[in-house]
């Protein structure tokens, strides 16, 4: 009975001392460095997927869609990765331009999947060397489609790697 009492004694009282200083916050993350890296898109059963592929200096959107459209590698097929863009050898040009990136592309937008879209404006809003320092939520990737004339469709890439038209009515980003 000594000893259950002696343990009942010994350390259960709550101090009141209030809040400690801990440090300073975590800092880092799953970050990379876009220059050195190209950011491509390919069709998984869930969407469209990154896949990371070193880039040569001076890299920017139109390695990284001449990337996409070479297609996944041996590795990536393994691992499950494909694409929904159309097969032959059409041309999609892509140009950097502050915080946005004008993609100019051989189809009509309605003609594509909506995962081979989201490829196109995620590679495109992922590259490196798009100059304004925006991350690549808000690059504004400017679409201009085979045969229409008229304004770009400008679409952003989410969170989701998916391509969402940018709401016109808003400001530009």
């Amino acid at each position: 009975m000594t000893a259950v009492l002696a343990v009942a004694a010994c350390g259960t009282e709550v101090s009141a001392t209030g809040p400690m200083a801990a440090g300073a916050p975590a800092t880092g993350g799953l970050t990379t460095d876009r220059a050195r890296q190209l950011r491509v898109y390919f069709r998984t059963p869930y969407g469209s997927w990154p896949d990371a592929r070193p880039a040569r200096p001076g890299a920017g959107p139109q390695q990284a869609l001449d990337a996409l459209l070479a297609g996944p590698t041996a590795a990536e097929r393994a691992r499950g990765l494909t694409t929904a863009l159309p097969g032959g050898s059409r041309q999609v040009r892509a140009r950097a331009v502050r915080g946005a990136v004008e993609l100019y592309l051989p189809w009509v937008v309605s003609e594509l999947d909506h995962t081979a879209v989201s490829q196109l404006v995620c590679t495109a809003a992922g590259a490196p060397g798009v100059p304004g320092g925006r991350a690549q939520a808000d690059v504004v990737v400017r679409v201009f489609e085979s045969g229409i004339a008229g304004q770009a469709w400008p679409v952003t890439c989410d969170e989701t790697g998916s391509a969402v038209p940018l709401d016109v009515a808003t400001p530009s980003r």
